[in-house]
Formats: C-alpha cells, structure tokens, sequence
C-alpha cells in the first residue's frame, strides 16, 4: 500500500506538519508520496529531497524569519494604498528571493537541483496571477492528469517553493516562465486530488483548526480566520477524497507569529498521537 499525505497552508503554523511527520514516523508510519501547498510545499519538498522532520524544524527555525519579517500594519497600510491609487502593482513587502535561494541551498546539499532529480513522488500546487490557472509542479507528470490544470516538471526546488509561498500582499508575485505565480492556497490549499494522483492508496490530509473568534479577538486573529474558512470551501473536495483529515488545533498562532515555531511543531507532534489509533485503523496498520 502507497501511503500520502497532503500538507495544507497556514503561514507560521506550517512548522507544525514537520511535528506530524515526525510524529507520523515514530510511529511506524512513512509516506511514500508528499504534496504540500504555501508553507506545506517547503516542509514537503524538504521531505521529499531526504531530510528528517525534525531537521526540516531546525532549518525553518533557523530561517523562518524570512517569513515574519513584517507585522499587520505594513501589509494592511500597502493594501490601503493600492486600493487609494486604484492600481495593482505586481509588489509584496518581501520578494521572496531569499526564500527560493535557501530552498535550492538546502536542495543541493541533497544532490538535487531540478524537480526532476527527487525520487519521491511530490506535489506542489500554485496560481498564475495573469490566466488565474492552477499550476502543479511535481517530478511526476500524472497520466490521468486534470486538462484544468497545467503540469510543470522542468523547475528548480526554490523556485517551485517560492511560487507556492507567494502569499498575496506580503510576498510579491514569483514570475516564471510569463506567468506570475502566487500562493496555490488561493485554489488549492490541501493537494490531496494531486498527491491520489500520484498513486496514493490512502492520503492523509493535514489542516489546521480554525480558531474561534470572541470579543477580545485581534485583526489578525479575524485575518486568520478568514484564511481559515476560505481555505477549508476551496479544499472541500480535496479533503472528500482523503482517508483520514487531521486538524491540527495551533491555538491562535499568527500567520507570521514566529515566536511560535516551537509550540507548532508539538502541536502538529502531538495532533498525531491523540489521534494515532483512529489513523492506524483507517491506513489497517
């Protein structure tokens, strides 16, 4: 039986899927086929190119705070502007090179450069801005394909991270090839239809809980939960197809709430063990 998982977006707390699969692995359980959209394309890409969960924790720790770099203000008060100036501007607050430069340096000390060169079967789902088409880059061009989407094998690891990371507002759009990509959680925030594609049997899809919002809720806490509920409608079908859907509770984790990495990674750890003997008894372990 080909095991897959399905690693979804959510900013900051995309550290915890590291903690599932390591989590995942102490338990006797080791996907054969990984896909993962945003944040979830870094930790599988990582995986997919051979390193441990727990040594793709120790590098977002150590380079994650590429990503929170800026808080809320900034990108609400350059949303403002643009929506005043009544024009769109291909521009984020951070461009994303850096992001796609330790991507491919942290590729090639596993040998691999191209997507083409990892061996195990991965998925990483992205947007183009200008056709508002869904792109999947993987090293396994599937035979019975969607005619929907178009299918990209010929990409750099850091690049394909990038594309997928893009997120609107923060990150500036990742142009290749004439298209400008953006994050594939605007279409596709759980790959699981492409990780079944690759051959899956079972697929485990990894979410996270949306938090509840009260009186004393923040503007990132209500930012939050509207990425969360956008994302649960757009992977509705995605998750229908999955054996098993963990939701990962990260209890109010910012989407660039850095300070935080630690606790993602055991909320992701420890989601996989309340959960274990239900997972074991739908994978027959």
């Amino acid at each position: 039986m080909k095991l897959g998982i399905a690693l979804s977006g959510g900013g900051i707390r995309g550290i915890a899927h590291a903690g599932v699969l390591q989590a995942l692995e102490d338990s006797g359980i080791k996907p054969d086929i990984i896909g993962g959209t945003s944040c979830g394309s870094i930790i599988a890409a990582m995986y997919a190119v051979g390193y441990s969960p727990y040594h793709i924790f120790l590098l977002c720790k150590r380079y994650g705070k590429i990503i929170a770099r800026a808080n809320a203000m900034p990108i609400l008060s350059g949303i403002q502007n643009s929506v005043c100036k009544k024009k769109i501007a291909f521009t984020g607050l951070n461009n994303g090179k850096k992001m796609e430069e330790i991507g491919d340096e942290m590729a090639r000390r596993r040998g691999v450069g191209n997507l083409k060169q990892i061996k195990m079967p991965l998925v990483i789902p992205t947007v183009d801005l200008v056709s508002g088409k869904e792109f999947v880059f993987t090293n396994k061009i599937p035979d019975n394909r969607s005619k929907a989407k178009e299918y990209i094998d010929e990409i750099n690891v850091g690049r394909a991270i990038r594309a997928s990371s893009s997120f609107p507002a923060y990150f500036s759009p990742c142009k290749h090839n004439g298209c400008a990509f953006m994050d594939g959680g605007v279409l596709n925030n759980v790959p699981a239809d492409e990780v079944k594609l690759q051959g899956a049997d079972k697929v485990i899809a990894v979410k996270f809980h949306s938090d509840e919002i009260k009186e004393d809720s923040n503007l990132m806490d209500v930012a939050m939960k509207c990425i969360d509920i956008m994302g649960s409608k757009i992977s509705e079908k995605s998750l229908n197809i999955s054996d098993y859907v963990l939701d990962v509770y990260t209890d109010k984790v910012g989407l660039l709430d850095y300070q935080k990495v630690d606790k993602c990674y055991q909320y992701g750890y420890n989601a996989v063990l309340e959960n274990l003997k239900e997972i074991k008894k739908i994978l027959a372990f």
